[in-house]
């Protein structure tokens, strides 16, 4: 089934588009894909690209770690 978003939304998002969907710093961005710790990335030339998918499953991730019980 189609994504009814698609057509409104670009599915590769520059690190400063990424920043504004997670609402976080660029530097956080960098920071954490320099720790290979937030959501997943590429290089695209010298551009740094994220998949609008992979900061949803990203954020969904986040959202169950925080969820789940804590020993």
């Amino acid at each position: 089934m189609p994504d009814p978003t698609a057509d409104h939304e670009p599915e590769l998002l520059t690190i400063t588009e990424a920043a504004d969907v997670l609402r976080a710093p660029v530097a956080t961005l960098r920071y954490w894909r320099h720790r290979n710790i937030g959501p997943n990335s590429f290089r695209l030339g010298r551009r740094v690209l994220y998949r609008r998918a992979d900061l949803r499953t990203w954020i969904d991730a986040q959202a169950d770690q925080s969820q789940s019980p804590r020993r």
